[in-house]
């Protein structure tokens, strides 16, 4: 993140930050994402894809869109929606590796502790 001269991080980018993960911390936006990984697609297909209901899906096109994660081209009758920032998946990936990571050690603490306890 950008420092201003006392070596602190600009509250301005701090807050920034914190609203684009704030887009990404609901499930729906990260399963919309997921479907659009292979390539745009219109709502109509999006909410057969996700399960999710129109109205519900497009509130979070529309946060996503103007958070700048996908764009939106019309076409014809129909609005396609696509990745607007690629890197998002390399950000949801290393979350995901950080995850996969702690469970795998939570689970050998606990087999460790079961092992020590004579449970199970």
């Amino acid at each position: 993140m950008p420092k201003t001269k006392s070596s602190q991080v600009d509250p301005a980018v701090i807050i920034a930050v914190a609203d684009y993960f704030k887009v990404l911390s609901e499930a729906s936006r990260l399963q919309i994402l997921t479907c659009l990984k292979s390539g745009a697609m219109n709502v109509m297909e999006l909410a057969e894809a996700t399960g999710l209901g129109q109205a519900n899906l497009s509130k979070h096109l529309k946060v996503l869109t103007q958070a700048g994660v996908l764009s939106r081209q019309p076409k014809g009758t129909s609005a396609y929606y696509e990745i607007a920032e690629p890197m998002i998946f390399e950000l949801c990936e290393l979350a995901c590796d950080r995850i996969s990571e702690r469970v795998l050690q939570q689970a050998e603490k606990l087999k460790a502790l079961r092992s020590q306890t004579g449970v199970f």
